[in-house]
């Protein structure tokens, strides 16, 4: 571990649940890289809704993970725990963390680091691990959407959104998303969408059936939930994959289960936090290779 770092550091602490006022700085002790960790100095951390969801008290930190929150950080390494040999002092990374990110310094596993990419500073790129790695995992490891499939994002404008239209068209499928108004809709059409739905004005389940002559998709990627799930089941192709993330609109609702069986369909839900690790290898070597911006992108 580098010798000239502080004893301590300033981080972002809840002090009690409620708005962004309860967010105060504070004096921490230093965090020390363990094995197979890095020690990053922190350039910039994103602001993801489980953030929001802490400070209100109602998204307990992970067990074991900080109670300092922020999920996602760019900045330069700084040290560099045993067994961990990606990374040396000196180089930009940005990582998903448990949490810990409101700080000056930030362990990570060396797993949950990638190179910051080529052509964006540290700021912007603070942005991408949560949404790159979130899509990844749900969409091409658990929802095994391949080349020539058709695919339909909900949310489409938001993080996970956006980066799932552009990762999904990449790997050529056929792209539908769903938005809250029009602007949002053209832009994720600009971003690789063949059509953008407004979900306020529009009936995406008629829209996409129309699309795609009444096949469906192969692959959905949802973050709604409540009545979107019936939705989702009767947009599903024969064998066709429902990914859920979330559940903005409730996760308790009555299902026709027919459709199901009939479809042969898979369904995934998230895995409960804290129950495995938030990247496997597998998955940051892929996502590293494949899918990185300036890398297999």
């Amino acid at each position: 571990m580098a010798t000239d770092l502080p004893e301590t550091m300033c981080a972002v602490e809840i002090k009690a649940p409620g708005g962004p006022e309860v967010l105060v700085p504070v004096l921490r002790p230093l965090p020390k890289p363990g094995k197979g960790e890095i020690l990053v100095k922190v350039v910039a951390a994103g602001v993801n809704r489980p953030d929001v969801l802490q400070r209100q008290g109602g998204y307990p930190p992970p067990k074991g993970a900080s109670d300092i929150p922020g999920l996602e950080i760019a900045g330069c390494v700084v040290a560099v725990g045993e067994g961990a040999s990606r990374f040396e002092q000196g180089d930009e990374v940005c990582a998903l963390v448990a949490g810990g990110g409101y700080a000056e310094y930030c362990t990570v596993p060396e797993p949950q680091a990638l190179p910051a990419p080529q052509g964006l500073d540290l700021v912007n790129a603070a942005a991408l691990p949560e949404t790159f790695f979130t899509v990844w995992t749900n969409v091409f490891e658990r929802g095994r959407l391949k080349s020539g499939e058709t695919f339909l994002v909900h949310g489409g404008s938001s993080g996970i959104g956006t980066t799932a239209i552009q990762l999904a068209s990449a790997f050529g499928a056929r792209v539908f998303a769903t938005a809250g108004n029009n602007l949002k809709c053209q832009a994720c059409e600009k971003l690789g969408a063949e059509k953008g739905i407004n979900y306020r004005e529009e009936d995406f389940v008629e829209i996409i059936q129309q699309a795609t002559n009444k096949r469906g998709v192969d692959v959905i990627l949802d973050m709604v939930g409540g009545d979107y799930i019936e939705k989702n089941i009767s947009l599903l192709a024969t064998e066709g994959r429902l990914v859920n993330i979330a559940y903005l609109k409730g996760s308790k609702v009555e299902v026709n289960f027919l459709p199901v069986m009939l479809k042969r369909f898979w369904g995934w839900l998230p895995p409960e936090a804290g129950t495995q690790p938030l990247v496997e290898w597998q998955s940051w070597h892929v996502v590293a290779k494949l899918a990185w911006p300036g890398n297999g992108l």
